[in-house]
């Protein structure tokens, strides 16, 4: 049965994005190869919302998302401002090569520890 999910965040800049996840997040990688870096992320969960149009959006999650945010401006960081969207606190990391990553400290129970 399925054992993982891959995640692939297309990128305008895949080298400064493949940094920012290895020195920014430290979040420890292989080398597949090429430059291809492949992170080990933290446990992670599915949601399934119902929407017009299929998306996708991809949010990590913290404790504090002030201290995160704290964290992650002292190291250069980009955030966008911290709003309460009612199931957790949230911003966006702007990512060297454009994107956007989702930060949200969840005022929900997780699926984290099933």
């Amino acid at each position: 049965m399925i054992n993982g999910a891959h995640i692939i965040i297309y990128s305008q800049d895949a080298e400064a994005d493949r940094a920012f996840f290895r020195d920014v997040l430290e979040y420890p990688h292989v080398d597949a190869g090429d430059g291809w870096l492949i992170f080990k992320l933290p446990p992670a969960e599915v949601a399934v919302h119902p929407s017009d149009s299929p998306s996708h959006e991809l949010y990590v999650m913290c404790d504090d998302v002030n201290a995160t945010v704290d964290q992650l401006s002292a190291k250069g960081v980009t955030c966008a401002p911290v709003t309460n969207a009612g199931w957790g606190l949230k911003t966006g990391i702007r990512l060297p090569g454009g994107g956007e990553l989702g930060l949200y400290q969840p005022r929900h129970e997780t699926a984290l520890n099933l």
